[in-house]
């Protein structure tokens, strides 16, 4: 399975692994201007476009954009940036970008120049900004954007759905617009708003053509007498006709969507000041239906919030669903205030009290079913869903106790925990993950704000009280945005070690050893080489996945992997192990999906001196290798090693399996080592489609089919062959692939010959589930098999799965 992203990697929505930095403010009634969505606006707008500058006829030598503020308060542009768009864009048309500084005063405008035309005889009055964009007099798009990176939208409703869009202006036969796009621009006429500054999100209606008339931040209209400065209008302290539960309203889109509201109360008690940044109102006079949160988020993009926990704020901005990794990802929203300006009431307010979360909170029932459909507009269901219970909390202060980990701390310090001690409980401290139907309901996804990193592995205990908002990602789904966290108290936890074969008994062992090359550090190939001879007692054969190229995600043309394998090995001398040979084909490059460049294929390592690998020549990376009869003697491969059915659609941008013939104290053994595609595109347990589409899934069936169809040509030949398929298949023991690749009773998955609750390789958001397989043919009898406990529970691990072995008489 590809390596668990973090929050803090995840675009536009990520909302972990981040230090709340509080901002000292001056005073206790101030106006925040901070981001908005191409909405209507209370503040900064666009209030004239001028592309002629220059051309034809005209006198004012420049272009010009400029920028109005409706409010009450200075605007700050730190941070922003006007950008232009050709009015007929092409899939290859770029966004031009000009930054802007300062602040567009109140009630005042701001001039950006941008280029110079060939004639023109009148210089534009002192800009504010200044660019080199050539823009066109009749037909363009101009945006005002908080953010300094150039757009990527090139459709209106891709554009008016950036979060850091904040106006949007298109004129003459623009295609990227609001509403109709304005008229009237040419070589000496400019579009331009009224006075009033009026925004009804329809540029035709908002903008009429006219005499160029650009004004900068003094007022200065160009006859060298600056305008007097207008007198603020004051900033309203009551609060709106809305309150928080209104906009969150009872299902999981709020009822205001698209809205634009108008100071709405609430005490603020979380601030995220890096990534994506924003800060999380909670309204201390709840209503009484528990289907409706308290709790919001107000979203400022690239800019830092100005606010600080305990204030008392007044916040007006456009009522957004935001998903996480995008609506088609399956996961759910995010109501977010976009574009706020926030009025500070007051500071040091006392907080809502959290609610507590703990063993008898969170219904047993994960998730409202639809068929297959989305669950946006079922009206929630607090006492009876998982889901809904923490949907209609979210944004708003809970806490928890002392809590069992079950998912350990990763770099990006998201640690998740159990509110169910007694939900499935590994013999380790973990929660396995039994079947679809069981996603266990008590998980929760831990990601501080505090800066405080922890460490934590499976089978710790959080201890103490653990507290923040409630959060939304697509990965790990509900979380906890700690601004208070507890402490670790370790459980001992002990990396397994596997049992020594006996002199005749062959170890066969399974290991994914995560992108492994010589780019990465010695330290890596060091842990993974005493994983092989400690942990797993120095296996007869492994079967390695993810072992890439020579020089790793250089995208170079190179193939080959003899120095990686060569370092590998190394390694395990160094570590006390035996001197490995090795067997694989290298793939045809940048076909074998994985990380770009890398070519990540499978390995057979194995120790000569206990068996003997088998030549035969002709396997190479598009070539099937072929089961052969022979005679009496039963039945060989036509190359070894080989690969199966390698031009395959089942194996499109995927890794193919390896097939080897070995013999252990003269006696034959086949082994097929493979790394099925990844589980990445399938919908999330916790995501608005319910139950989730398993897309990838389609292409693992196929692929075990192609595995299945294999062994069973090769037990036809000789039905007391023993065969070993083994690997990461990225599926669980209970899923439609493994039960195809067992089809027929040609094979035997050996984690189900384990207890329930030790059936896993793989921690992923705090389930212990099962990636990793091996799997044996009839004639191997009474094998002795175990999972090897070392990466997959701990903080500090060398891969993400857990090695497996089995032990063959």
């Amino acid at each position: 399975m590809s390596a668990h992203i973090p929050l803090s990697l995840r675009g536009r929505g990520a909302k972990a692994g981040l230090i709340a930095l509080p901002l000292g403010i001056a005073g206790s009634l101030i106006a925040l201007p901070l981001t908005a969505q191409a909405a209507p606006s209370p503040d900064a707008v666009i209030s004239e476009v001028y592309g002629g500058g220059g051309n034809s006829g005209a006198s004012l030598t420049h272009d010009f954009i400029e920028l109005g503020n409706a409010g009450g308060a200075p605007f700050d542009l730190s941070g922003w940036s006007v950008q232009y768009l050709s009015g007929s864009p092409t899939a290859s048309s770029k966004w031009q970008v000009t930054p802007l500084e300062g602040a567009i005063p109140a009630a005042g405008t701001y001039l950006v120049q941008e280029a110079k035309g060939a004639t023109g005889d009148t210089a534009l009055p002192t800009p504010d900004a200044t660019g080199t964009i050539a823009m066109s007099a009749t037909s363009g798009t101009v945006a005002l954007v908080h953010s300094t990176t150039a757009l990527t939208c090139l459709t209106a409703a891709d554009c008016v759905a950036d979060g850091t869009v904040k106006d949007l202006v298109g004129f003459g036969t623009a295609v990227v617009r609001e509403g109709s796009p304005a008229t009237g621009a040419g070589n000496t006429t400019s579009v331009s708003r009224a006075a009033s500054l009026a925004d009804t999100d329809d540029n035709a209606a908002d903008f009429t053509g006219g005499t160029p008339s650009p004004r900068n931040a003094t007022g200065d209209g160009g006859s060298g007498t600056p305008s007097p400065t207008p007198t603020p209008t004051p900033t309203a302290t009551d609060p709106g006709p809305l309150r928080i539960h209104d906009i969150q309203g009872t299902t999981r889109i709020s009822p205001q969507n698209g809205k634009t509201v108008t100071n709405v109360p609430g005490v603020v008690t979380g601030v995220r000041s890096t990534g994506s940044k924003g800060y999380w109102i909670q309204d201390p006079e709840p209503d009484q239906n528990p289907a409706t949160s308290e709790g919001v988020f107000v979203y400022t993009g690239s800019a830092t919030p100005l606010v600080k926990v305990g204030d008392s704020v007044l916040v007006s901005g456009k009522v957004s669903e935001y998903y996480p990794g995008g609506q088609s990802s399956g996961t759910q929203s995010v109501t977010e205030l976009t574009g706020p300006t926030a009025t500070v009431l007051s500071s040091g307010n006392q907080l809502p009290a959290p609610e507590a979360v703990d063993a008898q909170t969170l219904p047993d029932a994960y998730a409202p079913q639809a068929d297959g459909g989305r669950i946006d507009s079922l009206e929630l269901k607090p006492d009876t869903y998982t889901l809904d219970w923490l949907e209609s909390r979210e944004g708003m202060l809970v806490q928890i106790g002392d809590s069992r980990v079950v998912g350990a701390s990763n770099s990006y310090n998201e640690t998740w925990i159990t509110t169910k001690p007694k939900e499935n409980p590994t013999p380790r401290g973990g929660t396995i993950y039994k079947g679809y139907a069981s996603p266990n309901s008590g998980r929760l996804l831990i990601s501080t704000l505090t800066g405080d990193q922890l460490h934590a592995n499976v089978g710790d205990t959080l201890t103490g009280t653990t507290a923040g908002p409630v959060d939304y990602s697509n990965y790990g789904g509900y979380n906890i945005q700690a601004t208070r966290v507890g402490t670790v108290t370790s459980g001992g936890l002990k990396p397994d070690v596997a049992q020594k074969a006996k002199s005749n008994e062959l170890s066969v062992a399974t290991y994914n050893v995560e992108n492994l090359d010589p780019t990465d550090p010695q330290s890596k190939f060091d842990r993974l080489a005493e994983g092989v001879v400690k942990n797993l007692a120095s296996p007869d054969i492994v079967s390695l996945e993810e072992i890439q190229d020579n020089n790793g995600p250089k995208d170079d043309g190179t193939v080959t992997a003899d120095k990686t394998m060569a370092q590998f090995i190394e390694a395990i001398k160094a570590a006390g192990g035996p001197a490995y040979d090795w067997r694989s084909v290298d793939p045809v490059n940048d076909q074998d999906g994985g990380e770009p460049g890398g070519n990540i294929r499978n390995v057979f390592l194995f120790n000569p001196a206990r068996v003997t690998f088998v030549d035969r020549p002709g396997g190479d990376s598009t070539t099937a290798v072929e089961t052969v009869g022979d005679g009496k003697k039963g039945v060989r491969l036509s190359a070894s090693p080989g690969r199966i059915n390698p031009t395959s659609n089942a194996w499109k941008s995927s890794r193919k399996p390896l097939v080897g013939e070995f013999r252990f104290r003269g006696e034959q053994i086949f082994v097929v080592g493979n790394h099925f595609n990844s589980k990445g595109g399938d919908q999330p347990v916790h995501g608005a489609v319910q139950p989730p589409v398993l897309g990838s899934e389609t292409q693992r069936v196929a692929q075990a089919t192609e595995v299945n169809t294999f062994v069973r040509g090769l037990l036809a030949k000789d039905k007391k062959a023993k065969i070993v398929v083994l690997g990461d298949l990225n599926d669980y023991q209970f899923s439609k692939p493994l039960a195809t690749l067992t089809a027929g009773g040609v094979l035997e998955d050996l984690i189900n010959t384990l207890p329930v609750n030790e059936r896993y390789s793989y921690v992923y958001d705090g389930n212990s589930q099962t990636l990793d397989h091996i799997l044996v043919s009839p004639a191997i009898k009474k094998p002795d098999y175990e999972v090897v406990h070392i990466n997959a529970e701990f903080s500090d691990q060398s891969s993400d799965h857990d090695p497996q072995v089995v032990r063959i008489k």
